[in-house]
């Protein structure tokens, strides 16, 4: 078949009839003429659609010229078995673009392309396509159970009783259908996806983990606390082959093995090079300083695009959905940052590779979990041989990069090894955070924020403004990560909880206050001291903080509001706002109106508002079962609510009330999150 006309004009009359004949031979061997794949330059033969679109994207963004087999048309790739010799000498199968070295000759078998994980895939999907019984079209066996394990999580139904089912189900159904028998041959089909795990033995002091060393693994009891093995039993006997802690591992190269094993996935990984507008402003971690400085330091890793970029974060949650429960369950999750904008934070692109069972959250000692996760990083950055690119058709070698992690306050401190209480709290000024304590409220506070401002900024001199002093140091350096590497390279630290014998001996003098726990275990990977930013707070765990201490502050709710009595002696005692010094003349201690506090009328107007606010379905929850206009305040708001409230309803609900200087700070403050959460960030104002 001549094939000339695709290297023509697309607008000349030899590409017009040629392409009509490829439309034609397509149509004639379509399984459905309404999804023929696509071959123009943006569609890359992923996507199917109609005839008349098909015809319309050719012509306007133009055809793959590389396409020389028409292999996703129906063209076999032999001529009765054998291509002539002058054809296989001049020409290689490059059914898609981006195929180089390792492309097909012609004269080799489809099947020797695809990596030996491949084949066993796709054996698993062609086996899953079965009807599920014969005479069956409305479902697979594929379907069956992946729909069945579903139900069985959502349940929380065991497998014993999943057995059961399984058996009755087969038996209501035909004869030879393809129902398992059992749980376990359930599983062992499913595996075979990429959805094996591993239950690792941990001590529950959490000391170690039971891998790695042979002698490790067969152990009875921790060789570090000498607590046992086994969960204990009636009268504090061990029970024989029941873990008291168990850590589960879903390991990830398997399933990032998968993710380009869909031709559609693994066009989309590279999206950040191809798909992403490239200026100076801020839409995608393609954009961030990190991810130019390992690209560029590390050139084997930026040469590909292929190779993948993640995050990592975790945090603990109660799985038993009880308020008064002290169960904490850890996952940690991993987030690939190759995907464009709006999948890589979709539910199935974001991977749970670590679930750290409870009752006590790992603390200090999450850097044990985290090692068998490390390993797998490790292995990662050297690189993963024999991995297919299905968008392509060519298998590569898979790199990936963790960047940072993302986590709230006290999990920062667990993962980076940092303090973040106390005198050395802040972890980017470390030993010159320079805090000041609160004799009545009993606490620390850092009030040398003005140190970031610019040298000549007139906020600096404003003393009685804040807090009756001129600023004038600049603000602390933060710390490179070679820097921090050097300072926590001797520190020796013993991971597991014990009861300590001897009372802890106060510290009184700063100089000798610690600013590091423990060296973390991400300094293992060999890239991590050369990252600008290692560790990020999550911001909506900031923004419900800020809300909810904004919100019970302007309308004074109980237990909520940070202007109480303590707060107002302190202020007293530190000379700022003396005029707002608490009445304790009678019997009941009064505190004088502030600016920010909400008059009664006010506060009715505020909820007022809230009450009266309607939002489109799902932008957030039903704001009006938030508000209580018997006793004006706001309760039970979500972390997505906060999100809401703080960058859009407030601002409109506090449009007419408090004086216009605290009005414009509280709605410039909103302001200040909405331009961080935006989806486009000018850099220029960011420096």
């Amino acid at each position: 078949m001549d094939k000339s006309w695709m290297h023509a004009d697309r607008r000349s009359k030899e590409f017009e009839l040629g392409f009509e004949e490829f439309l034609k031979f397509a149509e004639s061997n379509a399984v459905n003429i309404d999804k023929i794949s696509c071959p123009c330059k943006k569609c890359c033969n992923v996507d199917g659609f109609s005839v008349e679109v098909v015809r319309d994207h050719v012509f306007y963004y133009g055809i793959l010229e590389s396409y020389k087999v028409w292999r996703w048309h129906g063209e076999s790739m032999y001529d009765n078995g054998v291509e002539s010799e002058s054809e296989s000498e001049s020409e290689s199968v490059n059914g898609d673009p981006g195929m180089g070295e390792n492309d097909v000759e012609v004269g080799e078998s489809e099947d020797e392309e695809m990596s030996e994980d491949s084949n066993e895939f796709l054996k698993f999907v062609e086996d899953g396509d079965q009807p599920l019984y014969n005479g069956c079209d409305h479902t697979t066996k594929m379907n069956f159970l992946v729909e069945s394990f579903s139900w069985k999580a959502k349940h929380v139904v065991t497998d014993s009783c999943f057995g059961d089912f399984l058996e009755l189900v087969k038996g209501l159904l035909p004869a030879e259908n393809l129902v398992p028998l059992t749980t376990n041959d359930a599983k062992k089909t499913l595996s075979v996806l990429g959805m094996d795990y591993e239950k690792i033995h941990a001590c529950p002091n959490d000391c170690i983990l039971y891998r790695g060393d042979a002698v490790l693994v067969d152990a009875e009891e921790c060789p570090s606390c000498g607590v046992s093995r086994w969960k204990l039993g009636r009268d504090n006997i061990p029970t024989k082959n029941v873990p008291a802690k168990v850590l589960w591992y879903f390991p990830p190269i398997p399933r990032f093995k998968r993710f380009y094993q869909s031709p559609k996935t693994a066009k989309n990984l590279t999206w950040h090079d191809w798909g992403r507008k490239k200026d100076k402003m801020m839409r995608h971690s393609a954009d961030s300083p990190t991810w130019k400085l390992l690209d560029s330091k590390y050139p084997e890793l930026g040469n590909d695009h292929r190779n993948l970029r993640l995050a990592l974060s975790s945090d603990g949650f109660n799985p038993h959905s009880m308020q008064n429960s002290l169960y904490s369950c850890w996952p940690v999750i991993l987030v690939t940052y190759n995907l464009p904008p709006w999948l890589c934070m979709k539910r199935k692109f974001m991977m749970l590779t670590l679930l750290i069972s409870g009752p006590k959250q790992p603390g200090n000692d999450i850097d044990v979990y985290l090692q068998p996760l490390i390993d797998d990083l490790k292995l990662l950055w050297n690189g993963v041989e024999e991995v297919y690119d299905a968008f392509r058709g060519e298998y590569f070698k898979l790199k990936a990069v963790l960047f940072w992690t993302i986590n709230d306050f006290p999990a920062y401190g667990n993962l980076s090894g940092s303090v973040v209480r106390g005198y050395h709290g802040c972890p980017i000024c470390v030993d010159q955070t320079r805090p000041r304590r609160l004799k009545k409220g009993n606490k620390l506070v850092f009030m040398r924020h003005r140190r970031g401002l610019p040298r000549h900024h007139p906020y600096r001199r404003q003393a009685a403004a804040f807090d009756n002093t001129i600023e004038e140091d600049l603000a602390p350096v933060p710390l490179t990560g070679e820097e921090v590497l050097a300072r926590v390279e001797g520190l020796n630290c013993e991971f597991g909880k014990r009861e300590e014998s001897t009372p802890r001996v106060r510290i009184v003098d700063d100089q000798d206050r610690p600013c590091w726990k423990k060296k973390s275990v991400f300094f293992q990977l060999e890239y991590w001291k050369d990252i600008p930013v290692r560790h990020n707070l999550d911001v909506m765990h900031i923004e419900k903080n800020c809300c909810d201490s904004l919100i019970g502050t302007l309308l004074n709710i109980p237990g909520k509001t940070k202007d109480g009595v303590a707060a107002r002696l302190d202020m007293v005692a530190m000379g700022i706002r003396t005029e707002l010094k608490p009445d304790v003349s009678g019997k009941r201690t009064k505190l004088p109106l502030a600016s920010w506090n909400c008059k009664l009328d006010e506060k009715k107007i505020v909820c007022g508002s809230f009450f009266g606010m309607k939002v489109p379905t799902g932008f957030s929850s039903n704001i009006r079962n938030l508000v209580s206009m018997e006793d004006l305040k706001l309760s039970k708001l979500k972390s997505h609510d906060c999100h809401v409230v703080m960058q859009v309803l407030l601002p409109v609900a506090l449009r007419s009330v408090l004086e216009k200087p605290v009005r414009y700070a509280i709605i410039r403050f909103c302001l200040f999150f909405k331009a961080i959460c935006a989806k486009e960030i000018d850099v220029s104002k960011l420096e």
